[in-house]
């Protein structure tokens, strides 16, 4: 699309958005959707940074109330069924247990154990049973939950969730969170946005920008052709995450105070640790949790990390000390130890946190804070921090904020409204399958339910009448056709394998290296790029 804008034909936006991650995208989809004109510019693939790099949650934050974060989790826990009405493809219901145990003592620095300390000094060091209650209480009431089911206690001695876990650990409490699959929800939204009217153009680079009376005027480069061109915009949207300070000094404003923090965090992907469908939120003696959950339906995941970051352009990996920490972390709880031979892939992102001069990457706020810049004329919103979870509402009032200067420029509108393939019921998958299997007598129940949990109800239009398994074309292996593939590239925005395998979906977990050469060759002749930089899986 970056083609269609060149300096003898300067396009002219109402909103220019930096960044095609979730918060980028949701702002464009959110504006696009109020009549506003909308550009979006990625220097790279969709959800190539952090938000393909998450714990793949819709979640209140349960250990944010130990930092009395109540609005944050108020707002999070109140958003997860309005993201499951919309997306039910691509998120659902996922049971969380906590195990706990009345000898557990931690290193804690949260305001919740200093009060502990000061006015009950015998608990220090421990989260007693009535405080964690408490807590889920909370997490049980603060949202609204409607049809997600509350908190229970489990006996770990006869429940099945207790048996991955050491025997001295008797009793947990049981809760509802929710499942993302995060990058998908990225190009979903980059793909309402851009069937509403709104221009997208990925690997394409923001150079700089400068006021000129009521306008800015960017300059941009297509990172593929390394062709450079310019467009005009009444408003810019700096969603950049981790380069979101690095945008601001390519500005005609570069002397703003306000900072971003980044904090990386990793994760590791093992075998199946356990086999039933629920997580388990641990804690760590450090004070920290991790959790453990199902994924891809074969592996483990485990995350995540909190690490200091100091540049948004230097690699982002796992370190040694990382994957030492989650592996010991994990075997304080589980019966049977896992190893670095039981690592088949991992992967790491930078979370950009607002820098409200916290003590450490823990403490580190996690809502996300709205920075305008409208002094000297056009107006710049700057996003620091954020969850996948408040997308929606950071977009919403991404949007309400630059645009209450002249008059609300049409109503906020996204809340309820499905993304694409979301438009059926949120316990209507099973049916979704089973329709799809009798339409195409030639897919497994697995290959189904790939594709309904890929794609929901544009599955069908995916497959476009396919009366076999042929007339799909090539096949890559795992299930993935050259229909599929074409798809990806025509509706998502995908240009290399890289794309598709890691990002649109996760078989990379188990394509082959020839499988993945092959999908290269073919994507490459239908006019994409060819694949320069896999990530090599850690067990390669």
């Amino acid at each position: 699309m970056a083609d269609d804008l060149h300096h003898d034909n300067v396009q002219v936006f109402d909103l220019l958005v930096i960044g095609g991650g979730v918060n980028g995208c949701g702002i464009a989809r959110d504006a696009v959707g109020r009549g506003l004109s909308v550009g979006l510019v990625e220097m790279d693939d969709l959800a190539s940074g952090t938000s393909s790099a998450s714990t793949k949650l819709f979640h209140g934050g349960l250990r944010y109330l130990e930092y009395f974060e109540i609005k944050l989790v108020r707002e999070a826990l109140s958003e997860r069924e309005v993201l499951l009405r919309a997306m039910p493809h691509i998120s659902w219901p996922m049971r969380f247990v906590l195990p706990y145990t009345d000898t557990m003592r931690f290193e804690n620095d949260t305001p919740t154990s200093k009060l502990l300390s000061t006015f009950l000094p015998w608990m220090k060091g421990r989260r007693p049973a009535w405080l964690i209650r408490a807590g889920l209480f909370m997490y049980d009431t603060l949202g609204g939950r409607k049809f997600l089911p509350g908190t229970k206690s489990v006996d770990l001695s006869v429940d099945p969730v207790g048996k991955p876990l050491k025997d001295e650990f008797e009793k947990a409490f049981e809760y509802s969170d929710c499942w993302v699959e995060d990058s998908r929800l990225v190009a979903l939204n980059a793909r309402d946005a851009a069937e509403r009217g709104a221009t997208i153009m990925t690997r394409t680079k923001l150079i700089g920008a400068e006021r000129t009376g009521d306008e800015w005027l960017a300059s941009l480069e297509n990172v593929e052709t390394n062709e450079r061109f310019t467009c005009r915009a009444k408003m810019l949207a700096n969603a950049a995450g981790p380069w979101v300070r690095e945008l601001i000094d390519r500005t005609a404003r570069s002397d703003m105070r306000t900072d971003v923090r980044l904090v990386k965090g990793s994760h590791i992907v093992t075998r199946k640790l356990y086999d039933h469908e629920k997580a388990y939120f641990l804690q760590g003696k450090d004070g920290r949790i991790i959790f453990l959950i199902p994924y891809e339906n074969d592996y483990t995941l485990i995350g995540t990390t909190d690490a200091k970051h100091d540049d948004p352009n230097q690699s982002v990996t796992i370190s040694d000390e990382e994957r030492d920490y989650l592996l010991a972390f994990a075997n304080e709880y589980l019966k049977q130890s896992v190893t670095a031979d039981d690592i088949v892939w991992s992967y790491s992102g930078v979370r950009p946190l607002y820098d409200d001069g916290a003590s450490s990457a823990t403490a580190a706020t996690r809502e996300y804070v709205l920075v305008m810049d409208d002094e000297g004329g056009a107006p710049v919103l700057n996003v620091f921090g954020g969850k996948i979870t408040t997308y929606r509402r950071l977009a919403e009032q991404a949007i309400d904020r630059l645009t209450e200067r002249g008059g609300r420029f049409g109503k906020s509108w996204t809340a309820g409204v499905p993304l694409p393939g979301g438009d059926f019921p949120v316990d209507g998958v099973g049916d979704l399958i089973s329709s799809l299997r009798a339409r195409y007598g030639f897919l497994t129940d697995e290959w189904a339910t790939r594709l309904v949990r890929a794609y929901g109800t544009d599955a069908d239009e995916m497959l476009n009448g396919a009366m076999s398994q042929n007339a799909l074309g090539e096949m890559f292996g795992e299930t993935l056709s050259a229909r599929e593939v074409e798809w990806l590239m025509d509706k998502e925005f995908a240009r290399t394998a890289d794309d598709v395998i890691w990002r649109r979906s996760k078989l990379g977990l188990r394509l082959s290296d020839e499988d993945v050469r092959r999908l290269d060759a073919f994507m490459v002749e239908k006019g994409g790029l060819s694949n320069t930089a896999r990530p090599v899986k850690a067990a390669e």
